[in-house]
């Protein structure tokens, strides 16, 4: 969820937001993943498991998956049996996405000092930690984590636990993931195809390296946005602009912010940001007509990726949200699963 308005209530985000689930689980996608954020209506998300609960009961067969919570703001023990409760109540189809944190605005307020190396540090040791706590009687003795003989209550529903994701960006995330036997979630953000290209070089590299048979798999998460009228792509090229250009200003975290909301950039601020102009979201990211998605698509696929994810936050309204999602439905899986 995403407030981009003072206008906009909480409850008509979330009833929004339930609504693009439904239409993902009725048109026939694989899983819909959440994520975890603090204090920033940018991005609505205190507790991933909760809102996977809530689908888990309002959807019958979709995957759902934690993209991603934020491993240093959990304890090891509190996230094994959190998970683990999930992973009953939605049947075993939990998915485990976990990440280091992206924002030092979140780090100032959940962990005050703490640095991205240390996050970093806290989720290699996190990883490993909850997977013992699920086989059970497990004593952990590390380097910010230390806790007597314990056990997850619950343990999952899945055997060996839900599958975990890793979002990785640097060569060193890709190859604990291979180590560790779980699998990776990148994104280029408003880079192109070249930074796609490189992103699974750095997993395949890690493969060869550690482990050539790795069942491990790769999604590759990027905004997408069809449809077959220019002047439509053209008002979602702007609105992507806007979205990273914001997206750079939290990352920065040197702008006011009042009440959850950073200050609005101005337009002479927005023409400023040159990596951001809606020409370049045009040409980088998953957008254009139903062809032109199509045939990207079908690069990625032969690129090695496993898996797709459309990145569907992206500062637009509800309507242009949903018309993109049932376009890329009724028009593009198809095709690609043909």
């Amino acid at each position: 969820m995403e407030k981009t308005s003072p206008s906009q209530s909480y409850k008509d985000l979330h009833d929004e937001f339930l609504s693009i689930c439904k239409l993902a689980e009725d048109g026939g996608m694989h899983a819909i993943w959440t994520g975890e954020h603090h204090c920033m209506d940018f991005t609505i998300a205190p507790n991933p498991f909760i809102t996977i609960v809530d689908l888990a009961n309002k959807l019958k067969n979709i995957r759902l998956g934690t993209g991603t919570v934020i491993a240093p703001f959990w304890h090891p023990i509190k996230l094994a049996g959190e998970s683990a409760m999930t992973d009953i109540i939605t049947s075993g189809r939990l998915e485990m996405g976990i990440a280091r944190g992206a924002y030092s605005f979140e780090y100032e307020r959940l962990m005050p000092e703490m640095d991205a190396w240390e996050a970093g540090q806290r989720l290699r040791e996190i990883i490993p930690a909850v997977r013992q706590l699920w086989k059970g009687d497990y004593t952990h003795k590390g380097e910010f984590y230390s806790f007597p003989k314990s056990t997850s209550t619950p343990k999952p529903f899945q055997v060996d636990g839900p599958p975990i994701w890793i979002a990785a960006r640097d060569p060193n995330s890709h190859e604990f993931a291979i180590q560790n036997h779980c699998n990776v979630q990148v994104t280029p953000l408003w880079q192109g195809y070249k930074e796609v290209q490189n992103l699974i070089n750095k997993f395949d590299k890690a493969k060869k390296k550690y482990d050539s048979e790795s069942q491990s798999k790769i999604m590759l998460l990027q905004h997408t946005f069809v449809s077959d009228d220019n002047n439509v792509l053209d008002s979602a090229a702007k609105k992507f602009s806007e979205f990273y250009a914001h997206f750079g200003a939290w990352f920065q975290n040197t702008r006011p912010i009042n009440q959850a909301s950073i200050k609005k950039l101005s337009q002479k601020e927005l023409a400023s940001l040159e990596m951001y102009t809606p020409e370049i979201m045009r040409e980088n990211l998953l957008m254009g007509t139903t062809d032109q998605v199509i045939e990207r698509l079908k690069k990625y696929e032969q690129l090695g990726y496993n898996e797709f994810s459309y990145w569907i936050d992206s500062g637009m309204d509800y309507d242009m949200k949903m018309a993109s999602l049932e376009h890329f439905i009724k028009k593009v899986i198809p095709a690609i699963q043909s």
